[in-house]
């Protein structure tokens, strides 16, 4: 009970932005000094009339963030065991150096890395979105599956593989399981940098691959401050929804895993 105020205080904090964005995609005609808002549905009429392009931003998005998500995971899984079971020298370093993306700002190799892409041919494709992508955001991945490995500790695989399991096994039916929750974390954190990425996402797709950033922003700046609202609301969504499907899901799967 010691810690309700703070967290009383730390849900004010996060609710009462999300209440305004409410309040202002009902009510987008507030105005001084009416007492009452003005209530309408301008935004919900827009979307319902014209959904091509909003869903067409929102799928984009969520299809190449989840493509960052399995592209890091694959480029972490054996980084990530070495770091934390082999010691050698300039592991420190080697550590840094891996984590440099997530210390440097992205638009200082963006430049070059949008040159590098346009003479390779991956600029204006979802593939090079998905590419640069996964290099700015996989130190995320690869700082929780690092813990996760250390956490879990070698004696299970060699006790695997003293009862004959092969390598693929061990990591399917041994590891993988027990390292679900390191996948979660990193997995939340490189989906949220991806899904809201807006200047690579626009650098590298050159416009052409469809974002909910590059959706969203212009209805931010512009008049319709109910339409703005609306979708930032989505956008604050999406994520939500897909962390409460994860937790339920990673749930399901272990207390499965127990009953058997």
């Amino acid at each position: 009970m010691r810690h309700a105020p703070t967290m009383l205080v730390l849900a004010f904090l996060f609710l009462l932005p999300v209440l305004v964005l409410i309040l202002q995609a009902g009510a987008p005609g507030w105005r001084y000094p009416e007492l009452w808002p003005e209530l309408g549905l301008d935004g919900v009429r827009f979307l319902a009339t014209r959904p091509g392009p909003f869903l067409t931003a929102l799928t984009g998005s969520l299809g190449y963030s989840l493509a960052t998500v399995v592209l890091t995971l694959s480029m972490t899984i054996l980084p990530a065991k070495a770091l934390a079971y082999s010691s050698f020298r300039g592991k420190t370093l080697l550590e840094g150096l891996l984590l440099l993306p997530a210390l440097v700002p992205a638009m200082t190799f963006s430049m070059g890395l949008h040159f590098i892409f346009i003479k390779i041919g991956l600029a204006d494709t979802a593939p090079g979105v998905i590419l640069v992508l996964s290099m700015i955001s996989y130190p995320y991945m690869l700082r929780a599956l690092t813990t996760g490995y250390t956490l879990m500790g070698r004696e299970y695989e060699i006790c695997a593989r003293n009862l004959g399991a092969s390598k693929w096994r061990v990591f399917l039916e041994v590891e993988l399981p027990q390292l679900l929750p390191a996948m979660a974390a990193g997995g939340s954190v490189v989906f949220l940098v991806a899904f809201s990425e807006y200047f690579l996402v626009f650098l590298i797709g050159g416009g052409s691959v469809a974002s909910f950033t590059g959706y969203l922003f212009p209805l931010i700046t512009s008049s319709n401050r109910g339409l703005g609202a609306l979708v930032t609301l989505v956008f604050l969504a999406v994520p939500i929804a897909l962390f409460i499907v994860l937790e339920l899901g990673l749930y399901r799967y272990h207390r499965k895993r127990r009953m058997r």
